[in-house]
């Protein structure tokens, strides 16, 4: 053995169990690899899927964003069918509209007073309420009310909010006796005049007297829309008299600009609605057909006097649609 150098073991075991445990006695460094994926726990799972694929590696370590520390093991075959989130989608029903990676998600409930969209699609049967009310809040108050539950004092003042902000203190042509009924229910819970409330809601919240940043006020209420396979965004905010707008315009204008290039969107345009007289103005920047085919009163090459619009789903975003057509 000395001459062949060959090991000899003795040991009082036998040679089944000798086996084992040599097999047993690798050392932890001949097993352990450098070149592995590791993913962070925020990472989606579409691109997780995507990235996981094209590897070899059967496990996968997830490790926290905050510590950097392991906090679990992905396997692959966990991603065949993993759990997905439930969610409501609350005032609306379009993914365009909705948070990112709602497609991954189990839509659970929907509450809106919007048009239907053409994206929605579920596994089983859901919950679904799409009435034509001026507020979704209202659908939301109209919950409890059913069920003999009171909000609470500050939950009610939201639902106020959401009321009158929706409905421009119900003189919105989107206003239904279920928005009155409601408001009428909630300011008694919230102990607040409905007439003051709006007076200063509107005025604590005016983007331009606020100089808030253009983006900020293009951001603050956008939503988007594909109409005749044309995708277009409509912004809105509502003031107290136009006063800033005119200093405002072109920054405002940019970043409709900005939009429409990064989007690529056929139209971009932010309503500017008075409160007070109910009229709007309209910016808007996109097709030049689409604009010469608007049918309010152009008063510049992207500025339009919208007069008695106030409602973005029942007045604006019929006309674009209309404009839209022509193309």
């Amino acid at each position: 053995a000395q001459a062949t150098g060959t090991c000899i073991l003795s040991t009082p075991w036998d040679t089944a169990s000798v086996g084992q445990l040599i097999r047993c006695s690798r050392k932890v460094r001949e097993q352990v690899h450098t070149d592995y994926a590791v993913f962070p726990e925020n990472m989606p799972l579409p691109e997780l899927r995507q990235a996981a694929v094209k590897r070899k590696q059967a496990l996968f370590p997830v490790m926290s964003v905050r510590t950097n520390k392991m906090i679990g093991v992905l396997s692959k075959t966990d991603l065949v069918d993993p759990p997905r989130t439930r969610v409501a989608l609350v005032d609306h029903n379009e993914f365009s509209q909705a948070v990112k990676g709602v497609e991954e998600a189990e839509i659970v409930e929907v509450m809106d007073h919007h048009r239907l969209g053409t994206q929605l699609s579920t596994r089983d049967p859901i919950r679904f309420l799409n009435e034509p009310v001026g507020s979704t809040s209202t659908l939301v108050a109209r919950r409890f009310y059913h069920r003999d539950a009171e909000p609470s004092r500050s939950t009610a003042i939201c639902l106020c909010a959401g009321i009158l902000s929706d409905t421009l203190n119900l003189t919105s042509p989107t206003t239904a006796r279920a928005d009155r009924e409601m408001l009428e229910w909630l300011t008694g819970i919230a102990r607040i005049d409905a007439k003051k409330f709006t007076e200063e809601f509107f005025a604590t919240g005016s983007l331009l007297r606020s100089k808030t940043a253009p983006i900020a006020i293009v951001q603050a209420d956008r939503k988007t829309f594909t109409e005749y396979g044309h995708k277009i965004s409509i912004s809105q905010i509502e003031e107290i008299g136009m006063y800033g707008l005119k200093e405002v315009q072109e920054d405002l204008l940019d970043e409709l600009r900005k939009l429409e290039k990064e989007e690529d969107l056929k139209l971009a345009c932010l309503l500017v609605t008075d409160i007070v007289t109910h009229d709007s103005m309209l910016l808007a920047v996109g097709d030049e057909e689409v604009l010469e085919h608007i049918e309010y009163e152009r008063l510049g090459p992207n500025l339009f006097a919208a007069k008695d619009v106030v409602s973005r789903k029942k007045q604006l975003f019929p006309a674009i649609s209309r404009a839209l057509k022509v193309l």
